[in-house]
């Protein structure tokens, strides 16, 4: 790799370094994977551009006291308090993507010769120049999926809001898109997705996000420009610079491919916001904005996420200030008061006051005095059959001890449970959702509504570096001690989760001692365990809360204590 063909890993830590994260954490986002395709084989000429479809006069813009300016967006936002309240949702990546079941970035990395995935496409659907991710499309049904069955089995597991993919880096619009032809209505399942989200999210008394990636295809689908470079196929032209004329008797007949694939340019380099020559044009910028708009318009989300740096295209273009401007200002009109939030990721400290920080795959160090969240999954994010076929999900204890670890450090959780195409969970996906359903049917007192303490732990988790995370931040699963102690609060209760149950059956909170700076001379004058209906032995000395615990720990390993004497 050259100097100039960076990777999005790449940019993320030296921007994330340059700005200085607060916690000492650099906090990055997902995919390392390039953004810069391989030379393509010369064509004589490129692909004309997608005729524009016009918006109206004024769209995208609504009176209200938000500008699309830092200082404006700072001044006026805070997070809202049903978010604050929440702590935990759920998330589905799931598009057309999902369908080959291969794993994430499969409509980029189809075009990558001799890559595993280029091998799976040859031999299951035929050659890129053949049948492209366009055809892919087409095949993807949706026939299992019930997204009302989806979302009770989602708010049982304690999710206070659900989120859905509105459309990834492969640009096809999982709604009925007025600005993209490429959309779910018309093609593939030929169904609203967006639409029975939010139906099902709303029914079942959950907030509702959606999930924006569809501002990369100019970069990200480059590959698909290209060609064999040996073999008997080599040279012949991928689908990548195919035209509306191309499908003539075909079933995408009246369609334009550039419309999805966005490659009516030369090939480039680019770094993860985009950057690059040729730059994105105007005519492609405007289009995402659209789309974005009518999203919000359709659908009245109550979080925007955006998988970039900051915000869309940023800093180069503002159209995702104009897009946060929007969505604050008709959000504000309907609701008599703000209750919408925007995340991004690599954020500084005015930037934080404007948008809420998520971290993608990682946790912050602890300390946060601004709320944030985890996004992250329990596989890959688009379906991938081979970790079903080796049981190699996130378990629920895993996610369990991961969720107090961030609730404790003012976080939130945003976690994805991947759907195959068809859009039914599998069998260990079943399994995950009784296991942590069991799991928070127990603990959730501790996690929703509450606030963190004084310090979110105690432990030798908490001491030295932690270890990091895929993309930044700290590592979001890792290994606890029985000595690990996480702690959240509400109200006048204070609840020490303790991370792994100590086969000793005791427990020392240090933190409680008499002598701690914590509890400045406040006595204890309660302790329960969630979920166990026994009384509990216990002391308070110079040396910690000391608790005698019963043989196993009452629904799930991570267990909370129910402290009373510990808070003002």
């Amino acid at each position: 790799m050259n100097d100039h063909n960076i990777s999005r890993r790449q940019f993320i830590r030296h921007a994330t370094l340059a700005a200085g994260a607060a916690t000492g954490l650099p906090l990055l986002p997902s995919i390392a994977r390039e953004t810069n395709a391989p030379p393509a084989t010369p064509a004589a000429v490129l692909p004309p551009a997608p005729a524009p479809i016009p918006a109206p006069p004024g769209f995208g813009v609504a009176p209200g006291p938000f500008q699309p300016a830092w200082e404006s967006l700072a001044g006026g936002w805070q997070p809202p308090d049903w978010f604050r309240d929440a702590k935990f949702g759920i998330w589905a990546v799931w598009g057309p993507q999902c369908q080959p079941e291969m794993g994430d970035w499969y409509a980029k990395s189809m075009y990558q010769f001799n890559s595993a995935d280029y091998k799976f496409h040859v031999r299951k659907y035929g050659h890129p120049s053949k049948f492209g991710f366009k055809d892919v499309i087409h095949e993807w049904k949706a026939e299992q999926w019930d997204p009302g069955r989806l979302l009770s089995l989602y708010k049982r597991a304690g999710a206070k809001y659900f989120a859905a993919m509105a459309n990834h880096h492969d640009n096809f619009d999982m709604y009925d898109s007025k600005y993209q032809p490429w959309n779910s209505v018309a093609i593939g399942p030929k169904k609203d997705i967006i639409g029975g989200w939010a139906a099902a999210a709303r029914a079942a008394g959950l907030r509702f996000a959606v999930t924006c990636h569809g501002d990369r295809a100019w970069s990200w689908y480059q590959e698909a420009q290209g060609s064999d470079p040996s073999g008997p196929l080599a040279g012949v032209p991928y689908d990548g610079k195919m035209t509306r004329a191309d499908g003539k008797g075909l079933w995408w007949e009246g369609l334009d491919p550039q419309d999805l694939y966005a490659q009516y340019h030369a090939v480039g380099k680019y770094d993860w916001p985009q950057n690059g020559n040729p730059p994105v044009d105007k005519a492609c910028i405007g289009k995402f904005f659209n789309r974005t708009i009518d999203l919000i318009d359709k659908y009245r989300p109550d979080l925007v996420y955006f998988d970039d740096t900051v915000l869309p295209l940023y800093p180069a273009s503002d159209v995702g200030l104009r897009i946060a401007a929007y969505f604050y200002n008709t959000n504000l009109a309907r609701n008599g008061k703000l209750e919408a939030v925007i995340t991004g990721k690599v954020l500084n400290a005015q930037q934080r006051r404007a948008l809420l920080l998520d971290v993608e795959r990682g946790v912050t160090g602890g300390g946060e005095t601004l709320p944030w969240q985890t996004d992250t999954c329990i596989g890959d994010w688009h379906y991938e059959r081979s970790l079903l076929d080796q049981h190699k999900y996130k378990t629920a204890r895993q996610v369990a001890q991961m969720l107090v670890d961030i609730v404790s450090k003012n976080g939130n959780l945003l976690l994805s449970i991947p759907l195959p195409g068809h859009g039914a969970p599998d069998a260990d996906e079943l399994k995950f959702l009784s296991e942590f359903t069991a799991w928070m049917e127990v603990h959730g007192e501790g996690i929703h509504a509450t606030r963190p303490w004084k310090i979110y732990g105690e432990g030798p988790s908490t001491a030295g570096p932690a270890p990091r995370g895929d993309f930044g931040g700290a590592r979001d699963v890792r290994p606890y001690a029985s000595e690990d102690i996480r702690f959240t609060m509400k109200g006048d209760t204070l609840y020490a989760f303790i991370m792994a149950w100590p086969e000793i059956r005791t427990t020392v909170v240090k933190s409680l001692a008499t002598s701690s700076p914590q509890m400045e001379g406040r006595k204890i004058t309660d302790v329960s365990l969630l979920g166990y209906g026994g009384k509990l032995e216990w002391t308070q000395d110079d040396k910690g809360l000391n608790v005698k615990l019963p043989a196993t720990p009452p629904g799930g390993d991570t267990a909370a204590l129910r402290i009373r004497g510990a808070t003002d």
